[in-house]
């Protein structure tokens, strides 16, 4: 069944001393465009996310905010620099002679001086990190994944009760189009009577126009394709998964058959059908905009 491209997902994962949240929004887009907001000391993870994203979805903007924490304890090691300790206590004890005042130095004004010690935490684990963070991705897109299917039957259900009846309104169009002929026949002998006077009338003469009419007007190849069109709509929403594309593509071409048709008919009822289609088939390409 066809998905729609809008949906939400959210989801929570705590595990292995981490705590993961994520958060995904779709939306409509010609092409997958993810987006994705996350920790810059994370930012390795990215294609990985990415290539997450791609199992679950083919089209659409996908918007993704991603936070993970350490829940668990860490353990935070000091480094001191003993050269540099000791480089500073030579110089400082030096200058303390030079300028003739106390070389008393404290350890603390030691540890004070620039870069003589610093805190680290330990090295985490990356592929530790990714089985949480990716734990909660797949979350949250399952999630998103089960609104864009239920948004899309209700889609399909619509686009295809919009399809048939289309499809009835084409065949109303194929019943009146002998009428355009005959009705075309009996106004030219009309009008040939009121100018002419009615002895006068060629029917053989009016009978060739009206022929020659009939095959101008004929809209038989538009019906038969419109209708083509129409069985491979249904079929293709039928058939489900990534169909947008194809869907907007069979729209543009029943919009092109029913333009030759209006161009065709010189019939007041299949004028107003024709309109009819018209506004049905806008209906139905707002609606494929959403579809992926």
């Amino acid at each position: 069944m066809i998905k729609s491209m809008t949906g939400f997902g959210k989801s929570q994962v705590e595990q292995d001393g981490y705590s993961a949240t994520c958060e995904v929004r779709g939306v409509n887009h010609r092409y997958l465009d993810p987006h994705i907001r996350l920790s810059r000391r994370y930012m390795f993870l990215e294609d990985r996310i990415k290539e997450e994203i791609k199992h679950y979805v083919t089209r659409g903007r996908i918007e993704m905010t991603l936070n993970i924490e350490k829940t668990g304890e860490s353990v935070r090691n000091i480094k001191v620099d003993n050269d540099l300790a000791m480089t500073y206590y030579k110089y400082l004890k030096e200058l303390a002679e030079k300028l003739n005042i106390s070389p008393e130095l404290r350890i603390i004004d030691l540890f004070r001086l620039p870069e003589v010690f610093n805190v680290s935490d330990d090295e985490e684990d990356l592929e530790l990190v990714w089985s949480v963070l990716g734990e909660a991705v797949r979350q949250a897109m399952t999630s998103m994944a089960e609104m864009r299917s239920k948004e899309g039957r209700n889609l399909a259900q619509d686009i295809l009760e919009r399809n048939n009846y289309i499809l009835t309104m084409v065949g109303e169009l194929e019943e009146f189009a002998p009428q355009v002929a005959s009705d075309y026949k009996d106004k030219l002998r009309k009008r040939i009577a009121e100018l002419v006077g009615q002895d006068l009338v060629d029917e053989q003469r009016i009978l060739q126009e009206a022929a020659i009419f009939a095959d101008k007007a004929s809209i038989t190849e538009e019906i038969v394709r419109l209708k083509s069109h129409i069985k491979h709509f249904a079929e293709l929403i039928d058939e489900g998964e990534a169909i947008g594309r194809k869907c907007d593509f069979l729209i543009q071409e029943m919009f092109r058959e029913i333009n030759t048709v209006a161009s065709k008919s010189n019939h007041l009822e299949m004028s107003r059908i024709v309109v009819e289609v018209k506004a049905e088939l806008e209906k139905i390409r707002e609606q494929i905009q959403n579809i992926e």
